[in-house]
């Protein structure tokens, strides 16, 4: 899973790429590297990372024949929804990138203005919660999913434009009981934890627990 990138890893990627200029095939070995470890970093970022324009990284990615971000996104979501068991691809709240069905699962979420107070451009609550809830919904393996308890922190507040990382994690599952960590970044930092109990259903009609 893309989750379980080390942080490790990424900050000595980070450090060797900053700390000198790289030569045209060791930059563009070193960008595969990057993207195959995460595939959800865009030209920019990958430009601040190794110290050259946008457009040497875009020409960099035709070099490799690595598509742009949009793309590598949309591949991946496809892939993760095929997964998706306990409810339908359009009532996941964000886009579903990465999905181990009983594990853990990501999604991310592009905010807009209408998502926040007009004064202060704080995205609402709601849309935050929505994202980590019907994460942890998808990634039950159950032919249903309710969520039954959820304990939520929203930790720093998020500007409209922000994109909101969320990664879920399953902690216990005993029967059809499901307790899932869900956190959300923004960047390298985190604005929201969530711990829901999830119930998973037989997906017969009355909802039998099973």
């Amino acid at each position: 899973m893309v989750g379980r990138i080390s942080g490790g890893r990424r900050r000595q990627a980070r450090r060797s790429a900053v700390g000198r200029r790289l030569g045209r095939a060791e930059r563009q070995q070193s960008l595969a590297q990057a993207l195959g470890e995460d595939p959800f970093l865009s030209d920019e970022g990958l430009s601040r990372r190794f110290g050259v324009s946008v457009q040497t990284i875009r020409l960099d990615r035709l070099a490799l024949a690595i598509p742009e971000l949009r793309r590598r996104t949309k591949d991946v979501a496809e892939r993760a929804l095929r997964r998706v068991k306990s409810m339908r691809g359009g009532e996941i709240v964000g886009e579903l990138v990465d999905l181990d069905l009983g594990t853990g699962g990501i999604s991310i979420l592009e905010t807009a203005p209408e998502m926040a107070f007009e004064r202060s451009r704080v995205v609402r609550s709601q849309h935050i919660f929505a994202q980590a809830d019907s994460l942890a919904l998808a990634i039950v393996d159950a032919p249903s999913a309710l969520t039954g308890l959820a304990n939520a922190k929203f930790k720093r507040p998020v500007q409209a434009g922000d994109r909101l990382v969320a990664k879920a994690q399953v902690l216990r599952h005993k029967a059809n009981q499901y307790v899932v960590l869900v956190e959300t970044h923004v960047r390298d930092v985190v604005v929201f934890r969530g711990k829901f109990v999830v119930v998973g259903m037989d997906g017969t009609t009355g909802g039998g627990a099973r």
